[in-house]
């Protein structure tokens, strides 16, 4: 077993304490590209997941044990040694029915049809469940990262952002246009009562 995961141990017992290095740290320690934002991005919604719901739970849905074990030794070589992974599907991924159509939005965007756009369309599709802004439910220091990364990896469908929307709103505005659901109240974004909700400043 690689002592470097030892802190990632440490972690799940000290992880309610006050000043409780977070997980998201610990993984970027072991990260294989530090500097990389997708990097960035796994161990962000990795690391959260861990803290939300213990190091035992598989952090990204739609992602088996095996998977998961081979994503962590690719980006974060050592953390794959880590305790038994629970194969249970926490309480938030069984009421967030769309998740698996926010995975394929993604994916069918990929800039590159490769297997580690595939594990991050899986990760921003499970930061998706949470209740703040996509760039915090992905543990990122700041909005701009998300759109660096949303523009390099799914550039096909960020492109389509012309007007700087809120990553969430945009993802699920995306899907329902996809399923021919009009869920605007008004016929032009600039005009809506919502706007501040769907383009305002996201802190």
């Amino acid at each position: 077993m690689d002592t470097r995961t030892e802190p990632l141990k440490d972690c799940a017992v000290s992880a309610t304490r006050p000043g409780a290095v977070s997980f998201r740290s610990l993984l970027m320690r072991l990260a294989r590209d530090p500097e990389s934002t997708l990097t960035h991005a796994l161990a962000g919604v990795i690391g959260r997941r861990w803290r939300q719901h213990g190091l035992h739970r598989l952090p990204l849905h739609g992602l088996d044990t095996a998977t998961t074990r081979r994503l962590l030794t690719r980006h974060f070589p050592g953390a794959e040694w880590l305790p038994d992974l629970w194969l249970d599907t926490p309480e938030d991924f069984v009421e967030a029915i769309e998740i698996d159509d926010v995975v394929t939005l993604l994916a069918d965007h990929r800039t590159q049809a490769d297997e580690d756009n595939l594990w991050l369309a899986h990760a921003v599709a499970t930061a998706c469940v949470g209740a703040d802004h996509l760039w915090q439910d992905m543990d990122l220091p700041d909005r701009s990262m998300l759109s660096a990364l949303m523009h390099d990896h799914f550039t096909t469908l960020a492109v389509r952002n012309t007007q700087d929307m809120k990553w969430k709103k945009f993802l699920y505005l995306q899907l329902c246009e996809r399923a021919d659901i009009r869920v605007c109240k008004s016929p032009s974004c600039g005009a809506c009562t919502d706007y501040v909700a769907c383009f305002g400043p996201e802190e």
